[in-house]
């Protein structure tokens, strides 16, 4: 099970961090990723890690500004978002697979409720 956390209210320019924490003994072994869907559009990857943490993935229009970490001791992922823009606004997903052959994944098998960010300009 994944809970994802963090979501709120930012002006833009500003920061957020989202977090995803996960049940379970097998976190590591998952990939992990963050979506996004805005209102009318189609949900988006944002950024993915393995399982290690050792590679990342990260959507053009967010590098440099997202970031995707892991705690695989605390069960843990996070999104640090930097110089947050009013497109950015969207319902964040966390998501988890342990079944591809090549990262990132293309289809996640479990899923977190999402988390909105709203940046106001």
């Amino acid at each position: 099970q994944l809970q994802a956390s963090g979501g709120g209210l930012v002006q833009a320019g500003g920061s957020l961090r989202l977090s995803c924490a996960a049940s379970g003994r097998s976190f590591s072994t998952y990939a992990l990723g963050w979506f996004r869907q805005a209102p009318g559009k189609e949900r988006e990857l944002v950024a993915a890690i393995s399982q290690s943490g050792g590679a990342k993935y990260s959507a053009d229009s967010m590098k440099g500004r997202f970031t995707i970490s892991r705690d695989n001791g605390k069960n843990t992922v996070y999104l640090q978002m930097n110089s947050l823009k009013p497109e950015d606004t969207a319902v964040y997903y966390c998501a988890a697979d342990n079944n591809f052959l090549v990262f990132p994944p293309n289809v996640y098998n479990y899923w977190g409720q999402g988390t909105q960010l709203t940046v106001s300009s």
